[in-house]
């Protein structure tokens, strides 16, 4: 079982960067497919972006690509997603998931593990 924690969410202006993280408990974080997720009020979770065991293996939301990354430090049991040139729509609940095997998945029913979520917000 993993158990996730999200931090370094908060408020910031279109333009502006933030850097989320999400803290990982137990031993199977090296052998878990992590992505990010999130859901803005009124809205459907959807997906942002994963990354594979070794890291090797990236995907994103096409709303996102370019701007956003998504990295894991497997020594740490830590995933980060940096996110650059934010947009008002961006602001949602950023989730932190967790999978395991080894595909990477873009649907929220894929990964059994969750985090409390962070809030993003960004002012025009």
């Amino acid at each position: 079982q993993v158990q996730l924690t999200e931090s370094g969410g908060g408020l910031v202006q279109a333009g502006g960067s933030l850097r989320l993280s999400c803290a990982a408990s137990g031993r199977t974080f090296s052998s878990s497919v992590m992505g990010w997720f999130r859901q803005a009020p009124g809205k459907e979770r959807e997906f942002v972006a994963t990354i594979s065991l070794s890291g090797g293996n990236t995907a994103y939301a096409d709303s996102v690509k370019g701007r956003f990354t998504i990295s894991r430090d497997n020594a740490k049991n830590t995933v980060y997603l940096q996110m650059n040139s934010l947009k008002p729509e961006d602001t949602a609940v950023y989730y932190c998931a967790a999978r395991s095997g080894t595909i990477v998945y873009r649907t929220t029913s894929a990964y059994a593990y969750w985090g409390q979520g962070t809030q993003v917000t960004v002012s025009s």
